[in-house]
C-alpha cells in the first residue's frame, strides 16, 4: 500500500464529526487519544480520518498547525497496520492532548501504539 494521505481519506463532514463526539469510542495513549466510530461511508476510503488540536492548548494556530501536520505525518506512515487488519468502515479523530510542542518520534510511537491498542479493541469486539 502506497503511503498515501489522499482527499477521499480525510473526515470532513461536520455530521460525522458531531457522530463521533455523541456515538463514538474512544481509545488513549498519550498524547494522543483516538475516537472512532464504526460508520457506512460513501466513499470507496476504508477509513476517514481527521486530526484535532485544542485551542485551549496552544494559543497559536502556527503551533496547532504544526502538531495537525506531526499528527497527519505518522498517521500516513503508520496507516497501513489498520487496514490490513480490519474489515468495515470507520471514522476516526485523533486528539491531541499534551500541553506541549512534541517531537515527530514521541508522535510516531504513540500513533503506532494506538493503531495497535485499536487493532486489539476491534478484534476483542468483534470475537465478543
Amino acid at each position: 500500500m502506497a503511503f498515501t494521505f489522499p482527499k477521499k481519506e480525510k473526515l470532513k463532514s461536520k455530521k460525522r464529526i458531531e457522530q463521533l463526539f455523541s456515538e463514538g469510542r474512544s481509545i488513549s495513549q498519550y498524547p494522543i487519544r483516538l475516537i472512532y466510530l464504526q460508520t457506512e461511508l460513501s466513499q470507496e476510503a476504508k477509513i476517514q480520518a481527521g486530526m484535532a488540536v485544542p485551542k485551549k492548548n496552544f494559543k497559536s494556530a502556527v503551533k496547532r498547525n504544526r502538531v495537525k501536520r506531526l499528527l497527519r505525518e505518522s498517521y500516513r506512515l503508520n496507516k497501513d497496520v489498520v487496514f490490513n487488519n480490519i474489515e468495515g468502515n470507520f471514522a476516526f479523530l485523533f486528539l491531541y492532548l499534551g500541553k506541549d510542542l512534541p517531537s515527530y518520534h514521541r508522535v510516531e510511537d504513540s500513533m503506532k501504539q494506538i493503531l495497535q491498542k485499536f487493532i486489539i479493541q476491534y478484534r476483542n469486539e468483534k470475537v465478543g
